[in-house]
């Protein structure tokens, strides 16, 4: 009997299996790990990551068109670009070859776009964003709070620890957030991120194109967006251009010694920002800012690299086809070369026109702010634009926690606040495009700053909801939780209650939650679902008065609307005359107060209760 070691079936099948363990051996990852046909950039580069890889020459199938090849110092990288512009949906194979003979092969899938994917509607001055730190707001699956191959385990005793909130938690708790009258979820980063501690705020990601286990998987991330989309909602992504962690797979084997931002000995950032735009600044201090590290376990990537540069670009892009997203919240934005960013974020907008990004940029000058954002007249006069098409309002933000705490007004106190942050509106190119905020997951939570006073929480959700902008509140201030950053992130980054099974109450039903909760509650769903439907606080123009007595009067109309908001900051009731203001109530007679129902003459005064608003719809 012929030896079945020998026969000619046995060696072809011995081939097979060596040539397959050989591909696998030689190709560990490959980024993006798949791609869509029919981009308006037909350019792909592809990143091939595997033993002593460069050393192989390339062609692929289908008739494509390798454009480049580039390789590093770095033998176990290939950066191969490709031309997708004839290429359908399909499956091409690349071949790697050594002396015209082919080693190896790797299969790269193309995959078919949603229709009308490029014209996809984003997030505006009609939203509500809702910002969740994913890991404190609810566990939907108790079973991933740990992961066998990731550093830090669950454990909610430790404040700062792994908690086990996830997206199937937000999935779960989506028809309370609508209830509120949210429109948008925000929800800070959810990629990998294998930090020993303190991994739950996810902005030190070991892994950009993987979901962390903990809070489910790639697969959860897009149904996440589907369900969301069901009920008319909108999904934005936290993306990281700064850095990544240090735990980054990359960080093992770093593709070139540019990939990062380097110095001789760990340099930080001295997070002055300032010198960005000072024509006075030196270049160190300029050098220090951009390319410091943000935090030693944060390492700083070189956008002004264009390999860095290429592959964050396709990696939002790849994101935004993959999980179908509305939008992205950009972390550290002016932390990056400005140029670079100006780049990435006009290379993302031109894939999609209607997409909005909105940027942190944490400065508290408007002038620094507006800089920033997209056609800023004030860029122009160095001929910058960073095609940026959104800023947060942190000037804002650093006022809300003090006017609406100074009951006495003065020069300077009180309401006159906004008064003069909005007397700089001139500034910005696009007012209906700024995010407006009293707080985020790096701040003091404002019901802290106000000690639990539901009157000065009013305030401030009245005013997020009336002037322009989007709106974004932090999970959790709507049924009163509070947190002190001086105790740590951890006070401010609280779990919501009925999160998880065995809490106490369940605030995120009617009735689980408390009488206080309730009242926090009640009011923030009433006026915020009354802002869904009125076109005149969305885009609507704005005319103000100068604060009197500490109070304010602001009007937002449109053709066919108008609103007049009123504010009482006084610890005493106080009368509004209303002759002052006839140019906006012209030839209205009342108006309907959106949470009582209560009507007021407008020919006369209005009288208002101590420490309160008005939101009038004129009739």
């Amino acid at each position: 009997m012929k030896n079945k070691k020998t026969s000619p079936i046995y060696k072809l099948v011995l081939i097979i299996l060596l040539f397959s363990a050989s591909a696998q051996a030689q190709i560990q990852k490959t980024e993006p790990p798949f791609w869509y046909a029919g981009m308006k950039n037909p350019e792909l580069q592809i990143m091939f990551y595997g033993k002593d890889i460069s050393q192989y020459e390339t062609s692929v199938s289908n008739n494509a068109v390798i454009k480049s090849v580039e390789k590093t110092e770095n033998p176990n990288y290939l950066f191969v670009t490709i031309d997708t512009q004839n290429l359908k949906a399909s499956e091409l194979v690349f071949s790697f070859k050594t002396k015209n003979k082919v080693a190896f092969t790797q299969k790269y899938t193309l995959k078919e776009r949603r229709t009308n994917s490029a014209d996809r509607k984003s997030y505006d001055a009609s939203d509500v964003m809702y910002l969740i730190m994913p890991d404190r707001f609810a566990n939907g699956n108790p079973k991933n709070d740990s992961n066998a191959a990731l550093t830090e385990k669950g454990n909610r005793q430790d404040p700062s620890g792994r908690h086990g909130g996830d997206i199937e938690g937000i999935i779960k708790n989506l028809d309370y957030i609508s209830s509120l009258g949210a429109t948008t979820i925000w929800s800070t980063p959810l990629c990998e991120d294998n930090d020993k501690q303190h991994s739950y705020h996810t902005y030190a990601q070991s892994d950009v194109y993987k979901i962390d286990p903990r809070y489910g998987t790639n697969e959860d991330y897009a149904r996440l967006s589907a369900e969301m989309h069901k009920r008319n909602m909108k999904l934005v992504m936290d993306y990281v251009t700064n850095h990544w962690g240090i735990t980054h797979w990359m960080m093992k084997d770093i593709p070139t010694k540019t990939w990062f931002n380097q110095f001789e000995t760990f340099t930080q950032t001295h997070h002055r920002r300032e010198v960005i735009t000072d024509i006075h600044a030196s270049k160190i201090d300029k050098e220090v800012c951009i390319d410091g590290w943000f935090v030693p376990s944060m390492p700083d990537l070189n956008l002004r690299n264009p390999l860095v540069a290429k592959y964050l670009t396709q990696n939002a892009i790849w994101w935004i086809e993959y999980a179908n997203l509305d939008g992205l919240r950009v972390d550290t934005y002016n932390y990056s070369d400005q140029t670079a960013m100006a780049n990435w974020a006009k290379a993302v907008t031109n894939e999609y026109p209607n997409f909005n990004i909105v940027g942190e940029i944490w400065m508290h000058n408007q002038a620094n702010l507006a800089y920033w954002q997209k056609d800023s007249k004030i860029g122009a006069i160095e001929n910058y634009n960073s095609n940026l098409p959104s800023v947060m309002d942190f000037t804002l933000q650093s006022q809300i926690s003090l006017a609406f705490n100074e009951n006495e007004p003065s020069k300077d106190n009180g309401l006159i606040k906004f008064y003069n942050n909005f007397a700089m509106d001139y500034l910005y190119p696009d007012t209906n495009n700024i995010l407006v905020f009293a707080e985020n997951h790096d701040t003091d939570r404002i019901n802290h700053n106000f000690k639990y006073d539901l009157a000065k929480y009013k305030l401030t959700m009245t005013l997020l909801a009336t002037v322009r902008g989007i709106p974004q509140v932090y999970y959790g201030s709507e049924i009163g939780m509070g947190g002190d950053k001086s105790k740590g992130d951890a006070d401010i980054r609280q779990d919501f209650p009925g999160g998880w099974a065995g809490d106490k109450n369940n605030a995120f039903t009617k009735e689980g939650r408390t009488a206080e909760q309730a009242a926090y509650f009640d009011f923030t769903s009433k006026l915020f679902n009354w802002r869904k439907s009125n076109e005149a606080v969305h885009f609507g123009k704005m005319t103000h008065y100068i604060p009197e007595n500490n109070t304010y009067v602001y009007f937002r109309y449109t053709d066919a609307k108008t609103v007049m908001v009123v504010f009482n900051n006084n610890a005493k009731e106080q009368a509004i005359k209303t002759n002052r203001f006839k140019e906006n109530i012209k030839t209205f007679k009342t108006g309907k107060d959106v949470i009582t129902g209560k009507t007021f003459n407008l020919t006369s005064e209005i009288t208002l209760e101590p420490k309160s608003a008005l939101v009038l719809e004129l009739e």
